[in-house]
């Protein structure tokens, strides 16, 4: 097995490329560039209420995937962006399969990424139930850094998640350069919410939390006020509402959205938010207009929501392009919706044809027969 991803991942056959318009000589190979942990993700589903001590659960639905940081880094890629990921993994099986997923299979490049001898990955085990879930994770530090500077490429934008006190000397090497840096932001464990600890937050372009945390750290009673808040501290601003959809201020170009998302069941909402992320920097690095970014970045969080696991069920230009022409055909959209999404008739070609995608299954693999 190739322990390298290549420097510039091929193309996926036959899908979409948003940035085609802007690629040309001296222009970065690298559309995207971001770092972290890589889990091994087992989700279970269909489960009829949390579990409950004492007692075994049976669950109706289980998949497996790579999760963590893989998650934003395959929805990406699938999207067309061309994405370079520093991150550990374990020389253990599943550090295998997680290597083999990103780098042979969804064409991610992992040149700065290495293998972690003796190191086992990091796994998570997530339990959706009544439009919830629950994680339980177990890891170890990588018992070397992650060649995350050193190793990083000339990108035209960076993922990064900010943290209370945690400064990435990556991400103010990448602004210096000129990249556009997308951040959100966790769970702020000591309950302080001071955006003055997010250390690198003035060097994002944007920031998109949810909106409790984004009403946290603003001090705000809305989503609304919350973004408004962001929008001093940041050139674009983004708040996410769940099943309300996401609002927000762009300084740059000086305007304003609020989008409601779109209706459906969700089999499983892990990595729903990194879908989302990906989706909006899409949007943003291919210069689309606001409402279109957050529209898109809905719509591809949505359909995301339909398949197991996190990184697996994002979807690429087939799936976007199967629900555009559905809807065209068939209906069952409102006359407002097909305003709103009218925009993808210019993105998605006639005979756009890339090849299905993979999803998550309940192993890592079945030996060859």
């Amino acid at each position: 097995m190739s322990t390298t991803g290549s420097a510039q991942p091929a193309p996926v056959p036959g899908t979409v490329d948003p940035l085609a318009a802007l690629r040309g000589d001296g222009s970065p190979d690298v559309d995207v560039f971001l770092t972290g942990t890589v889990f091994l993700d087992i989700i279970f589903t269909g489960l009829d209420h949390a579990p409950v001590r004492g007692t075994e659960s049976w669950a109706r639905g289980m998949g497996s995937s790579p999760g963590g940081v893989a998650n934003m880094a395959t929805a990406l890629r699938r999207l067309g962006l061309r994405t370079s990921l520093a991150a550990a993994f374990g020389d253990d099986v599943y550090g295998d399969y997680c290597w083999e997923s990103l780098a042979d299979n969804e064409g991610i490049d992992l040149t700065p990424a290495h293998r972690a001898p003796g190191w086992h990955s990091p796994v998570t085990v997530s339990m959706a139930y009544e439009g919830e879930r629950t994680m339980i994770s177990h890891g170890h530090e990588a018992p070397q850094p992650c060649a995350s500077v050193a190793g990083r490429p000339p990108s035209r934008a960076c993922v990064t998640s900010l943290a209370p006190g945690r400064l990435e000397h990556w991400v103010r090497q990448a602004h210096a350069e000129g990249s556009m840096v997308f951040a959100d932001v966790g769970w702020d464990e000591t309950g302080a919410w001071d955006p003055d600890t997010l250390a690198d937050l003035p060097y994002c372009h944007a920031l998109l939390p949810n909106a409790v945390e984004a009403q946290r750290y603003t001090g705000t009673d809305s989503p609304e006020a919350a973004v408004r808040a962001l929008a001093e501290l940041v050139p674009i601003a983004v708040v996410t509402k769940g099943a309300g959809g996401a609002l927000a201020v762009d300084g740059v170009s000086g305007e304003s959205a609020d989008v409601p998302a779109l209706p459906g069941d969700a089999l499983d909402t892990t990595g729903a938010g990194d879908v989302f992320v990906a989706g909006f920097t899409t949007g943003t690095l291919a210069g689309w207009p606001l409402a279109d970014r957050l529209a898109f970045a809905n719509l591809t969080a949505g359909l995301s929501v339909r398949h197991f696991g996190g990184s697996l069920s994002a979807p690429g230009w087939r799936e976007v392009a199967a629900w555009w022409q559905y809807a065209t055909r068939c209906g069952g959209q409102s006359a407002e919706v097909m305003q709103r999404y009218g925009f993808l008739d210019a993105l998605l070609p006639a005979g756009q044809n890339q090849g299905a995608l993979r999803r998550a299954t309940p192993t890592i693999g079945f030996r060859a027969s």
